[in-house]
């Protein structure tokens, strides 16, 4: 079985003022971790630049271009309170967005089993028309949208696991049926969404709240009770991943206590539901993730489980 792993060296060029936690290093770290001989046989490939067209898919096109107009051509421009640009911020986010549809080009064709796609900055906080919260477009969302315009997936389920809401992904997603959004994540936290009673207009929004503190147990019963079945009983034709790794117990913005078993104990979890629905086709994306120790093991130990390792 085949694993791509997409990159590309934009992502290192969206910079961020000292201190702040999502950073280059953390693509460095998960780069590095990625370089090890267990990972020998990755397939490698460096992401093309997505296009306004794919971003529209899921956001108006006013809002995406907007996004560029706001590029500085030096310095940082604030979209936030958290939320910042800097020069080589727009090329690492088209980039982004190019990387999600290769993703699913390649998986969809059968030409890989599955993909991981190391770039930042993260998407599943950007909204229909809003950026924030580290993100700008919804790789994700955009991903899945493409599945079923480009591939003909007629039902796509999107699984989250990082430790913040991806409140985003919910409201693009929140009055289509053809779309399941599956979350475990704290709460409360940013960005304050994401309670168990938040199901959609169709029933096809899943979310399974964990409380600061809880550790593997807690996150392998929301796992097994409310998302997997879930997930299961869609019937899926594709399996998105957002991969944040912000609940490890090593991370500084959350307080969860997640090992780099329980990611790996959930991804086999979901292949096991791609194996029996649609030929093993799992796209995952990198979302948080802000320790980076954690980050770079857990990623490893999330993409060792794509190989079947």
């Amino acid at each position: 079985m085949t694993t791509l792993l997409i990159t590309h060296p934009s992502s290192l060029r969206h910079e961020t003022p000292a201190g702040h936690p999502e950073r280059p290093d953390r693509l460095r770290a998960v780069e590095a971790a990625l370089e090890d001989e267990r990972f020998a046989s990755l397939i490698r490939e460096s992401a093309p630049l997505g296009t306004l067209d794919q971003v529209a898919l899921c956001h108006p096109r006013e809002f995406g271009e907007a996004i560029i107009a706001a590029s500085p051509q030096a310095g940082l421009v604030q979209i936030d309170g958290d939320t910042l640009m800097s020069p080589g911020t727009v090329d690492a986010v088209l980039h982004g967005v190019g990387a999600a549809v290769q993703a699913v080009d390649e998986v969809m064709s059968g030409f890989v089993a599955n993909a991981f796609c190391a770039m930042r900055p993260p998407g599943h906080h950007a909204e229909s028309v809003k950026a924030m919260g580290f993100c700008f477009f919804n790789n994700a969302a955009i991903a899945a949208r493409h599945a079923q315009r480009q591939h003909g997936a007629q039902r796509v389920a999107i699984i989250d696991w990082d430790v913040h809401h991806g409140n985003g992904t919910q409201e693009i997603f929140w009055d289509d049926a053809s779309v399941l959004y599956a979350s475990t994540h704290e709460m409360p936290l940013y960005p304050g969404t994401g309670a168990a009673s938040e199901r959609g207009q169709h029933g096809t929004i899943v979310n399974a709240p964990l409380r600061a503190g809880d550790g593997s147990d807690a996150f392998r019963e929301a796992m097994e009770t409310a998302l997997l079945p879930r997930i299961d009983a869609f019937a899926p034709d594709l399996v998105i991943i957002s991969a944040g790794f912000d609940a490890h117990w090593r991370d500084p913005l959350a307080n969860l206590n997640l090992k780099e078993s329980d990611f790996a104990w959930a991804t086999q979890k979901l292949m096991a539901i791609a194996d029996r629905y649609c030929a093993g086709r799992v796209v995952s994306i990198l979302e948080g993730g802000y320790d980076l120790e954690g980050l770079s093991r857990s990623a490893a130990a999330h993409v060792m489980a794509l190989m079947r390792g």
